[in-house]
């Protein structure tokens, strides 16, 4: 085993979280080689730049509350940590999360829980509500809880171009191939094998593919249950404005939030049009009359009048076992370490993830945030940690 701070590391993916591991391990002090291994250096179907790009507090499990406001923390802070020409237009606007008469209980009791952790949530009544958000139709609705710190949106393209610029200022080499094999000897990754026939021997093997976590490491009989699952984005135009418009959060499963001088939003297709993704980018165009637009203008009247102006689509990699990330080493092959299955949330996480990783390559273990209950365990064993707040 190498020392701590040298030896060959190889990332398996080379978005947002691949990144954000390669340059945690500089900043950690790891002085070895780092090879990030990405397969389309344009990234148009990569999930971090097809993402709605936002970030929020109300989890329902402490170890992703923690990854938030770690990762808040750094939004805020952006230039201080990269430097001054780096900007991401982090709007910490807040989520507001809908529910109705009977999760009132469970809703305050979660919101109180997200304090005790360091987050900052109000819990809100219908009429609270319509006082701080005028056009907004509460009806039906019993409680919202609204971060009023530490929750919103930014530009995920500018952020990773940002971490990747920085982590190859560091040393960080990236190689434009698909990772087709995962080598292995006495219960060791030893190397990799490249869709351009090269081979990279490592020292640790860092997870982090995405979607297709899961079919990648199915080949040395590892059950990960990751999947690609497609989630349609919708970008329209509507006269309604509300100045302080959080990411707004429905009980009846869409979301809408601001951007540029519209707004987007989407809702999740019926789990029997759920199908596993497999290469297939195309919206579910279908969604939007049939769901997400009649449930907008029940919600907010005046979006009744929108244009819709184009839709997109990218690939969650849900992790279909419990919906939480997947983050550590594996119990056979020690020096495997998972990056995924963040289900919809990687985004916001890859920064504590990244120095998470770094930490375990460099140290053995978490120093900052403990995220044991993200690790392999409970991925053998069938174990769910559930994370009840899902979009």
């Amino acid at each position: 085993m190498p020392s701590a701070s040298s030896g060959r590391v190889v990332i398996v993916g080379g978005g947002i979280i691949g990144s954000f591991c390669a340059w945690s391990l500089r900043q950690a002090g790891f002085a070895g080689s780092i090879t990030v291994v990405e397969k389309d250096p344009t990234y148009q179907y990569s999930s971090t730049a097809l993402s709605a790009a936002s970030i929020r507090t109300q989890f329902g499990t402490p170890t992703n509350i923690q990854m938030s406001l770690f990762g808040a923390h750094m939004f805020r802070n952006i230039k201080a940590v990269f430097g001054e020409e780096a900007d991401i237009g982090f709007q910490e606007k807040g989520y507001l999360i809908l529910g109705e008469s009977d999760q009132i209980a469970e809703r305050v009791a979660a919101a109180e829980m997200q304090c005790a952790q360091g987050a900052r949530i109000l819990a809100l009544d219908p009429d609270e509500l319509g006082v701080r958000f005028p056009g907004i139709s509460f009806d039906g609705v019993g409680i919202g809880t609204l971060g009023v710190q530490h929750e919103g949106w930014f530009d995920a393209w500018s952020l990773l171009s940002t971490v990747r610029r920085s982590a190859r200022q560091h040393g960080v080499h990236y190689v434009q191939a698909a990772v087709e094999t995962l080598e292995t000897h006495h219960a060791r990754v030893t190397g990799v094998g490249l869709s351009n026939g090269e081979k990279i021997s490592c020292d640790f093997c860092i997870l982090a593919a995405g979607a297709l976590s899961g079919r990648l490491v199915a080949s040395l009989g590892i059950a990960l249950p990751v999947v690609p699952k497609k989630r349609t984005v919708f970008c329209f135009k509507t006269p309604f404005r509300l100045e302080n418009f959080p990411m707004l959060f429905d009980s009846s499963g869409i979301w809408v939030r601001p951007e540029g001088d519209g707004y987007i939003g989407g809702i999740q297709p019926p789990a029997e049009k759920d199908a596993d993704a497999d290469g297939d980018f195309e919206p579910h165009h279908e969604l939007f009359e049939e769901l997400f637009w009649p449930l907008l203008a029940t919600r907010i009247p005046a979006m009744e009048e929108l244009r819709l102006h184009r839709a997109w689509a990218g690939h969650y990699e849900v992790n279909t076992l419990d919906h939480n990330g997947v983050v550590g080493a594996h119990d056979e092959l020690s020096n495997l370490i998972m990056a995924t299955g963040f289900s919809g949330h990687g985004v916001m996480h890859a920064p504590a993830v990244g120095r998470g990783v770094a930490e375990l390559v460099t140290t053995g273990e978490f120093r900052s945030i403990d995220m044991t209950p993200l690790g392999w365990g409970r991925i053998r064993s069938s174990t769910p940690l559930f994370e009840t707040i899902v979009y």
